[in-house]
């Protein structure tokens, strides 16, 4: 088995959470593969590039939610168990004196062959010849910068049936676990992540309709009308600029986002927003 280690950039406590981590599964007999960055702060010489999480049987993020979904977006479909640092952990669930006993357990639940693990939908956004780097939190399509003079003239359908249009700053396009993130701070509510389902969210809309709870496997049309086009960001990144009039689509892809250890308890996770 092999077990990949990533440790928040320039996070000096993720680093020796990773070295504890790293010498556990070493002494279980198992093969260790650190990111570059985690093993140039070990001197460690089993570093390779954080794309290759995809070849590893189990990957292991030290940090916040942040360093999960970096782990979680260069691991495919490999499982991450999320160790956290003090930030709200609603995915890095286990903490930093629990970590080595935690992928551990893991570790020997792979063995088995009975590894727990907890698939998380993600979101692509295509149009004609181009698709978006999957997001596990969200997608939004949204003008080249926000406020007044901005944003985009669109839109919204739903499964091809027309919810709302006219002028916003964009359009969200959230998971449940996303739904405590970008989504929230746009007035969106909040999806327990236990629920199957997307939240369609449009950001300070000139009219608009409310935020619209639909099924993972619904399809998002943003059909945007702007000769300037608009921009698509995935997870607060790889903003891509799109010409327009363009039409964006947003739906589930795979693989999906799998999460390995323990549960995070979403209302103690709530509670430290506040």
């Amino acid at each position: 088995m092999e077990v990949g280690i990533v440790a928040r950039k320039g996070n000096p406590d993720a680093v020796a959470v990773a070295a504890r981590v790293r010498d556990a599964v070493r002494s279980h007999g198992e093969t260790v593969r650190l990111d570059e960055r985690t093993a140039a702060a070990l001197d460690d010489d089993a570093g390779r590039e954080v794309s290759s999480l995809v070849e590893c049987d189990l990957a292991v993020a030290i940090g916040g939610d942040g360093t999960f979904l970096f782990v979680a977006r260069n691991a495919g479909g490999t499982p991450v168990v999320g160790v956290n640092l003090g930030e709200v952990g609603f995915l890095n669930v286990v903490p930093p004196d629990e970590a080595e006993d935690a992928v551990l357990a893991a570790v020997e639940a792979h063995r088995r062959g009975e590894m727990p693990v907890r698939e998380v939908p993600r979101l692509a956004a295509r149009t004609d010849g181009w698709e978006s780097v999957p997001a596990a939190n969200e997608v939004v399509v949204q003008g080249d910068r926000r406020g007044p003079g901005s944003g985009i003239d669109y839109e919204l359908r739903i499964d091809g049936s027309r919810y709302s249009g006219g002028h916003a700053d964009g359009v969200l396009v959230a998971t449940p676990t996303g739904s405590t993130a970008y989504n929230l701070s746009e007035g969106g509510p909040l999806v327990h992540h236990d629920v199957s389902g997307l939240v369609v969210n449009e950001m300070a809309p000139d009219a608009g309709m409310p935020a619209l709870a639909v099924g993972t496997d619904a399809t998002v049309t943003v059909d945007i009308s702007t000769p300037t086009g608009a921009v698509v960001v995935s997870d607060g990144r790889n903003a891509t600029e799109l010409d327009g009039p363009v039409e964006v689509t947003i739906e589930q892809t795979t693989p999906p986002m799998r999460i390995a250890g323990p549960e995070s308890d979403f209302f103690e996770a709530l509670g430290k927003l506040s």
